[in-house]
């Protein structure tokens, strides 16, 4: 069995759809190629969930965001490689927030390290597009429906 990290990390992530799109970062390197994460990270020592969030949005898009429920709450595994490989354990905390109607997609001041743009993605096409963690795929497209569980268990 592979080592596991003896923390567990909180990260928070942005749901924001408006018009049937979605606004995800698109990241690229040489090891993974193309692929596209909600926006969001981890949260620091003596921030809330709420602060972590707002802080990643600035400096990921580069705007603020108004966000009100948490979507859902899961458990991933999140492989890892140096100093030698391990799995971080991260609790993710998907928000739904919502942006000013004027915003245009850019990268914000600090975006992460293989982020390469921000993108407007309509729901129909995550089905098309390298998406991660893939499991999102499927929760994105069925957030309109009325019953949606809060706690989604293992993602990965």
């Amino acid at each position: 069995m592979q080592t596991l990290a003896p923390t567990i990390r909180n990260t928070v992530r942005a749901v924001i759809i408006r018009d049937g799109r979605i606004l995800l970062q698109k990241k690229q390197d040489a090891l993974k190629g193309v692929r596209y994460t909600l926006p969001g990270g981890a949260q620091d020592p003596g921030e809330t969930l709420l602060e972590a969030l707002h802080r990643e949005c600035q400096e990921e898009l580069g705007t603020e965001i108004i966000a009100s429920e948490i979507l859902h709450l899961a458990d991933f595994f999140k492989q890892k490689s140096l100093p030698e490989p391990y799995l971080q354990h991260q609790l993710e905390i998907l928000f739904h927030c919502q942006i000013a109607d004027s915003y245009i997609p850019k990268n914000g001041p600090k975006p992460d390290k293989h982020q390469i743009a921000i993108e407007w993605i309509t729901i129909d096409e995550l089905s098309q597009i390298p998406l991660l963690p893939a499991i999102l795929k499927k929760i994105l497209t069925k957030l309109n429906q009325p019953v949606n569980p809060i706690y989604l268990g293992k993602i990965n």
